[in-house]
């Protein structure tokens, strides 16, 4: 899809669709009305990681490899972990801090092992710019969840990145007339299950987690991505990436653990003594 459609014109139809699939799913649900203060923190949400997001990422992985691009990317959990500890008060747990540390490593491993030589100033620019609007839309993010529907979270988010896409409407119907049928579907594939679908599951399960626990999981995706182009596209990973996806699945069990509460043991009172 890259090679038929820029990045402005796929980060606009990914987004139109995923607003039309979750815009006919909230039609069937009522509408929350939205403070001033939620409004602010949708803004943040909607221009920063569906829109700004999409946009330097679509771009970046035209000057940089995929692994390269994974690699910078994926500092994003921990900027999540980061602002969440100092902007919603989740703290730093030590396991949570101790396996994205890990997981990052094996991110780094799979990364190293799949990047080609050299890399683009302005593509790792572009990584940069995602990982940060899209730590900072999950931050905000999570307070809005405390009362607004995550759907309709969603669908807002989804509508506002849309529209900062709008400049692009011209080159999308452009580009869609000359895109082949394979590039079209996979458009609109984006729209209705990574962005519709996911991110509807995503907003869902950030209601019931801490944001920086829950950004840890994301780090499953880089392994599950070696395995499935191993199985479905026999494309045989190096050794070190089959390393680094193991480091990874480390990382995010170690970041699941919790850290237990010594409770202090009662003294046991002499004989013949009262406690009154």
């Amino acid at each position: 899809m890259g090679e038929d459609l820029s990045p402005g014109a796929l980060a606009l139809g990914r987004l139109a669709v995923g607003t039309a699939v979750l815009g006919a799913l909230l039609a069937r649900r009522g509408w929350v009305a939205p403070t001033a203060g939620e409004w602010r923190l949708l803004a943040v949400c909607g221009v920063g990681w569906f829109g700004v997001y999409n946009l330097a990422l679509n771009a970046a992985e035209q000057h940089l490899d995929a692994g390269t691009t994974a690699m910078l990317v994926n500092i994003g959990p921990v900027l999540i972990a980061v602002f969440a500890g100092l902007l919603l008060g989740e703290g730093f747990p030590r396991w949570l801090v101790i396996g994205l540390a890990v997981a990052f490593c094996g991110v780094l491993l799979i990364g190293f092992a799949t990047r080609s030589a050299g890399a683009d100033l302005l593509g790792v620019a572009l990584c940069v710019v995602a990982a940060v609007t899209y730590a900072a839309g999950v931050v905000a993010q999570k307070p809005l969840l405390r009362r607004l529907p995550a759907l309709q979270v969603t669908f807002t988010a989804c509508a506002m990145g849309a529209v900062c896409c709008l400049p692009w409407a011209g080159v999308l119907v452009d580009e869609l007339g000359s895109a082949p049928a394979s590039s079209i579907a996979g458009t609109v594939y984006l729209g209705a299950v990574p962005t519709a679908l996911a991110f509807s599951t995503w907003a869902y399960a950030l209601r019931r987690m801490d944001a920086g626990r829950l950004g840890a999981t994301t780090y499953l995706v880089p392994p599950i991505v070696v395995l499935l182009g191993w199985v479905l596209l026999d494309e045989v990973p190096p050794a070190l990436a089959v390393v680094g996806g193991g480091v990874c699945l480390l990382g995010v069990a170690l970041s699941r653990r919790r850290t237990r509460v010594r409770r202090p043991v009662p003294v046991p009172q002499e004989a013949g003594t009262s406690t009154v």
